[in-house]
């Protein structure tokens, strides 16, 4: 069955950075394509004017995410991402705004239900405040949770974690109990000689290198009276094979086969007829 719909497979941002320019005004701050999409920089007071002009009026019908940024350096050193979708363009815009840590951004919940979850967890992750969203609570991160994980200034680990405790019925607190250390990687080769102990290493029994192996009694060498009363036995006149039962050159046995002598060979000559072929009466 064939389907009709009026949004193309593709959607080419041919145009759509000019029109939605002249289109926000003075509400637009810097308008590029970046990776293939349009991106559009607006100003923070202005966010809501600027998504619903792109909802109602540009067919973005659809807030996908929201999404935080963290730039330390930047005086305002947040950004809010948020991403639209238009269902009958089949074609998705950005629109960005930045934020310091006390400066507040107008929430989009007006517009998009959705908004209230997608600001919570940039709250929650990042520490940006959202103007006029009425439940702005924590929503990944545990009851009394101090601290934005998502910070580039956030440390690893932390003094105090909760848990929910079973036998208590309750959530506790406790000091930090971490299964491993944390490991330090300082890339350096085994072979070049690491100053500190490699795992396993610490089971192996080796001796001081310090303090060398000496050998101080004379029956750890070999030497001793008893080794030098064998060192005189005399050696047997016998040949070993005729000693341990075998035969001697004198009792082999007869060669099988008998056949004349052959003339000595003249000159240097190696191969001849006469050297190479077999007598009557050899076979």
């Amino acid at each position: 069955m064939t389907v009709v719909h009026s949004a193309p497979k593709i959607a080419s941002n041919e145009g759509v950075r000019d029109a939605l320019s002249g289109a926000l005004g003075d509400m637009l701050v810097e308008a590029r394509e970046e990776h293939g999409e349009i991106l559009l920089h607006v100003a923070r007071d202005r966010i809501e004017d600027a998504l619903r002009l792109l909802r109602d009026e540009h067919e973005y019908q659809q807030l996908m995410e929201i999404a935080g940024v963290d730039y330390p350096s930047r005086a305002e050193r947040f950004e809010v991402v948020y991403m639209l979708l238009s269902v009958t363009k089949n074609h998705r815009v950005m629109v960005k705004v930045r934020a310091g840590e006390r400066t507040p951004v107008p929430t989009v919940t007006t517009l998009w239900p959705n908004a209230g979850w997608l600001e919570r967890e940039v709250f929650d992750l990042y520490g940006v405040l959202f103007e006029g969203n009425t439940d702005l609570r924590r929503i990944l991160t545990d009851y009394g949770f101090e601290g934005h994980p998502f910070r580039k200034d956030f440390p690893l680990t932390g003094y105090i974690e909760l848990r929910y405790s079973e036998e208590e019925q309750r959530v506790v607190y406790e000091p930090v109990e971490l299964a491993q250390d944390l490991r330090q990687f300082d890339f350096m080769s085994p072979w070049e000689g690491a100053d500190y102990v490699l795992p396993g290493d610490e089971k192996a029994a080796t001796p001081p290198v310090d303090e060398p192996s000496t050998t101080d009694k004379p029956g750890k060498t070999g030497a001793g009276p008893k080794a030098d009363a064998e060192a005189k036995e005399p050696v047997g006149d016998d040949p070993p094979a005729a000693k341990n039962g075998g035969t001697t050159e004198e009792e082999a046995p007869e060669p099988t086969q008998s056949r004349e002598d052959r003339p000595k060979r003249k000159g240097k000559t190696q191969e001849t007829k006469q050297a190479t072929q077999p007598k009557e009466g050899d076979q």
